[in-house]
């Protein structure tokens, strides 16, 4: 809003000055006649004309009176909407989300603020990715610690609320709603609004995995499965969950895993296998696995496995290691 009422004060500058040098230059007025001609013209307001103009002053009189209409309509509506909505701050506030929205690219649309929500949203923070939260509760919103434009209010359910939200151009979708059949409708909706899309979906119900997956989803989490098996495994082998726990992944202290694509590793494509990287040397940091093209992955590569364009390897390090290798392969922790 202010940018387009700076655009209107410049543009009234700039029809001033031409109008001023161009009624002393076709009428050769002084600077004081030419500054009254430029104003009475502007404002329409009919005073009398000083001296006789020439044909060439009145073609020059012609166009700058079709000019200044349109420049002095374009500022009045602008400062006329700046005035109205300083004293409209609900307004201002609408427009400045709606602005906000339309510039986001690549961003991720998280469905539902609820406890998955937040932990989605948690690590999002940590990895400084652009997110928008839909979330359909005012209470909810009112009662989160972000910043209000991080929230569109909407049910996630309606197409509507997906394209406000950008969800053509968004990177990823995750839906996080309380209800599998949300979710459901959800991830179809999306998926039809955004053929490319990344969709990581929520589900309560093991049978609702296989209707996610064929609704569209490229990811299913059951939380409370995971749950589960974590609780067992801690009995089972309760000194590898703890270390397995104590990795980070992305966060600014303790950064323990980090993924790095072939693309980020080289400028061009070229005939490399995972020794001639020499990582252990040059980062201190050791490659655990690696992830083919096609998605599958290999848990402690052969070092002689020959890497390939779309691939990616997963390493393993201490804080200062992960910290070198982000410096030479350019990671910015983005999620991939």
């Amino acid at each position: 809003m202010l940018s387009k009422l700076r655009i209107a004060i410049a543009l009234l500058f700039l029809v001033l000055f031409a109008g001023v040098l161009g009624f002393k230059l076709s009428m050769e007025l002084s600077w004081v006649d030419a500054l009254y001609m430029t104003v009475i013209t502007i404002t329409t307001v009919g005073y009398r004309e000083i001296g006789n103009p020439s044909p060439v002053a009145k073609l020059f009189i012609v166009f700058f009176i079709l000019i200044s209409v349109i420049v002095v309509g374009y500022a009045v509506s602008a400062i006329s909407e700046y005035l109205l909505l300083r004293n409209n701050p609900a307004e201002l506030k609408k427009k400045r989300k709606i602005k906000h929205l339309e510039s986001m690219e690549n961003h991720i649309i998280v469905c539902g603020y609820g406890r998955n929500g937040k932990q989605a949203i948690q690590k999002l923070q940590d990895y400084n990715r652009e997110f928008i939260i839909i979330e359909k509760d005012q209470q909810v919103i009112d009662d989160a610690p972000l910043d209000e434009q991080n929230f569109f209010r909407g049910n996630a359910n309606e197409d509507d609320v997906l394209i406000s939200a950008g969800v053509e151009r968004a990177s990823t979708l995750i839906t996080a709603l309380p209800e599998d059949a949300d979710n459901l409708f959800v991830v179809l909706s999306a998926r039809q609004l955004n053929k490319g899309l990344k969709i990581i979906s929520r589900a309560s119900e093991e049978n609702s995995y296989k209707k996610l997956k064929l609704a569209g989803a490229d990811n299913v989490i059951l939380p409370d499965t995971i749950g589960g098996q974590h609780m067992a495994s801690l009995i089972v082998s309760p000194d590898l969950i703890e270390f397995w726990d104590n990795l980070s992944y992305g966060g600014s202290e303790g950064v323990n895993l980090e993924q790095i694509s072939y693309e980020q590793m080289f400028d061009e494509v070229r005939e490399c296998n995972i020794i001639d990287l020499n990582l252990r040397q040059e980062t201190g940091c050791t490659i655990i696995g690696y992830k083919a093209p096609d998605g599958n992955y290999t848990v402690n590569p052969d070092p002689t496995l020959q890497l390939a364009p779309g691939s990616k390897i997963i390493v393993v390090g201490n804080t200062k290691q992960i910290q070198k290798l982000q410096r030479v392969y350019r990671i910015n922790n983005e999620i991939t």
